[in-house]
């Protein structure tokens, strides 16, 4: 048998036993190596009944000095421990004849378990113990007890002794080599392992905890290249493949950005040149474009789309939200139509009828951008020369829908060019490692006009002073929003707090035009509501956060977003984003419910602090962590089992130059690695 054996092959485990190991991702013996402890235990010597405190996880030793069946509320036998220091209780709810007897007066006995203040003093429920000889001399553990993660019907015991056998038949290969390590982290595969399995009792259990320890450093470190080199594999695989090259410099681009009510700021201009000499190429364009709130990522998306268009291809533009692709359409048909540039429009909740005349004019060409959500890359959809894919809200997306929309190219031969956007800022260390398959452009310049938005938090309890803030505004000719939302997720909840607070403030403000837009409106009423508002015809408009992106309203210069502490920072800074966009200065209340709680605080802290969005990415990188803030749908970073981006994140820089050069000189060990920490998961699409 070796370390590449089906865990099958280990003495213990059946078919039950194997299925359960596969939940956790552990088919081969040398899975089992690279299972790592979550957290630790500390058995290696016995601590003094006389020096316990409460919730101390501990061994203890000493002899019964008497036991009991007491009945109580439930019926429990207690075991009176002593060592001559103190005492504690050991309570069982769970017990039979057997172990009642062999608890008797004077037996000697070993007891691990955490400490609890019961009615009567110290007490342990239900711990592990062992019957010793004696309490003279006995011996402990001899390193540090490991605690596994495990799944329902697996426990600690049996991971243990299954580790424990993995570990017996020989070492893991070196497939990274030492050189590419820092200097600090040259410790061999084997020995680290080897210690955070089994960590020997003076080992610092505080850099354990944290993740700090130099062997927990070097397996990050190849974890983090093994993601790293998948994503260079996908990006090799996706630079073989040919797509249309769409030459530079059209006279259609040019005559929108001439057209435009506004001029281009130099960091628009800097994208869009990057991203047309990346169309010019017969290789599939892949880039990221970064860009915070009201930057202009969409008109930057449009020439994009121009340019596929003048060199005979169609576009498509994919947005997560229909009020966001709605934006997107109105923007785009207003601008480019006036260009003899036909517009399409493709969502989930089109009539029959306008759905089939979509169809065919994207599949005969006569549609030459289509804008939409994902009802675009449903199977009935074809194009005829589809050139170019946008993605706006990239991480809303999974990878395998991205990659679908642009299979709608293939039956040209080709594979289209693709764009990404958000407007999620996200810190440049962190786009590069979970976007390495993508190059990255970002948009670091706000048009000239916008005002900055004053941020303020304020308690429920002083609602109506929010209320009358809001009369002010709207006497002084300005607009508003008021954004509901709900800790539950449920759509039908959240239409229906959004119900109830638009009936309130039209109660409680007589004269001021109340509207209201959420999800489960029909689409023609919710985009009356949105024209209304727009044209100035309604002054308060009450939403949930279906408006985070895509509304634009430069006259609105005040918004109320309420049960803020609810919210995460990066959508709590998208939402403030709909304020601010004219030349008036500007508010966002954050209305919270008291008290708040630790991550509350930090993140309305943070966002009365900065409206710069890279210091919020940071800062909410802090708080949620990379899972959250690329979407766990997108990324395989949220399954990292060693590493941390936010921790690890001074690893980065040299994880990128050692996957360069893995895979530049020994590309069957950067397989190797990628087969050892993503094993069988696909993470992405094949192409």
């Amino acid at each position: 048998m070796s370390l590449q054996s089906p865990v099958a092959a280990l003495k213990g485990v059946g078919s039950r036993v194997a299925e359960k190991l596969a939940r956790l991702g552990l088919e081969r013996v040398e899975d089992l190596y690279f299972h790592l402890p979550l957290r630790y235990q500390d058995r290696t010597h016995a601590v003094a009944l006389g020096s316990l405190r409460p919730q101390l996880e501990v061994l203890v030793q000493g002899r019964v000095e008497h036991a009991e069946v007491v009945q109580r509320r439930r019926r429990a036998l207690l075991v009176h421990l002593t060592d001559g220091t103190g005492a504690i209780t050991l309570r069982f709810f769970h017990f039979g004849s057997t172990q009642r007897s062999q608890l008797a007066r004077g037996q000697a006995l070993r007891a691990f378990g955490e400490v609890r203040s019961g009615p009567q003093g110290l007490e342990m429920v239900h711990p592990e113990y062992q019957l010793v000889a004696t309490t003279d001399g006995a011996e402990a553990e001899p390193t540090l007890t490991p605690v596994y993660p495990t799944t329902e019907g697996l426990g600690q015991a049996v991971l243990r002794r299954l580790v424990l056998q993995a570990r017996a038949y020989g070492a893991p290969a070196e497939w990274l080599p030492a050189e590419l390590l820092p200097q600090h982290l040259r410790y061999e595969l084997r020995a680290a392992l080897d210690l955070l399995h089994a960590p020997p009792p003076d080992a610092d259990l505080a850099a354990l905890a944290a993740g700090r320890h130099p062997a927990q450093r070097r397996l990050a470190f190849e974890e983090l290249l093994a993601h790293q080199l998948s994503l260079a594999r996908l990006r090799a695989q996706m630079r073989e493949t040919a797509a249309p090259p769409l030459p530079r410099g059209g006279a259609l681009a040019q005559r929108f950005c001439a057209a435009l009510p506004f001029a281009l700021t130099d960091a628009q201009r800097r994208v869009i040149g990057e991203i047309s000499a990346d169309l010019a190429q017969s290789r599939p364009m892949l880039r990221l474009v970064q860009g915070d709130v009201g930057s202009g990522k969409t008109v930057v998306a449009l020439a994009a789309c121009l340019q596929a268009v003048e060199a005979g291809y169609q576009a498509a533009l994919m947005a997560p939200t229909e009020l966001l692709a709605e934006q997107h359409y109105r923007n785009a048909a207003g601008w480019l139509e006036a260009l003899g540039i036909r517009v399409a429009w493709l969502s989930g909740r089109l009539r029959p009828a306008a759905r089939e005349q979509c169809l065919a004019e994207l599949a005969d060409g006569t549609a030459q951008i289509a804008i939409g959500t994902h009802a675009l890359f449903q199977e009935s959809v074809n194009f005829a020369r589809l050139g170019l894919v946008v993605i706006d809200e990239q991480h809303r997306f999974g990878v395998h829908q991205r990659l679908a929309l642009r299979e709608k190219a293939q039956g040209t031969g080709l594979h289209a060019h693709q764009l990404v956007m958000t407007a999620t800022p996200i810190p440049r260390t962190l786009a590069m490692t979970a976007y390495a398959d993508l190059d990255y452009s970002v948009i670091d310049e706000l048009p000239p006009g916008r005002t900055p938005v004053t941020t303020v938090a304020i308690p429920d309890t002083r609602r109506p002073e929010v209320v009358e803030r809001i009369r002010a505004a709207v006497g002084a000719g300005r607009q508003a929003y008021w954004v509901c939302t709900l800790i539950d997720e449920s759509e039908a909840l959240q239409c229906e707090a959004a119900e109830v607070t638009y009936a309130q403030l039209a109660e409680a403000l007589p004269d001021v035009r109340v509207g209201l837009v959420h999800g489960r409106m029909k689409p023609a009423d919710k985009e009356a509501a949105m024209s209304a508002f727009k044209r100035g015809d309604i002054d308060l408009l009450v939403a949930t956060t279906v408006i985070e992106v895509g509304v634009d309203v430069p006259n609105a210069s005040l918004m109320i977003i309420e049960n803020a502490e609810r919210l995460g920072l990066a959508q709590l800074h998208q939402l403030r984003g709909r304020v601010g966009r004219g030349a008036t200065a500007s508010s966002c209340v954050l209305l919270y419910h008291p008290p708040l709680g630790y991550t509350a605080k930090r993140r309305l802290q943070a966002l009365r602090k900065t409206s710069d969005g890279f210091e919020i990415a940071r800062l909410d990188l802090e708080i949620r962590g990379p899972g959250e803030l690329l979407g766990t749908r997108q990324t395989g970073m949220a399954q990292l089992r060693v590493a941390d981006l936010v921790r690890d994140t001074d690893l980065l820089a040299q994880v990128q130059q050692a996957a360069r050069t893995l895979w530049a000189q020994q590309p069957a060990a950067a397989e190797a690695l990628i087969r050892r920490w993503l094993g069988g998961a696909e993470r992405y699409a094949q192409v």
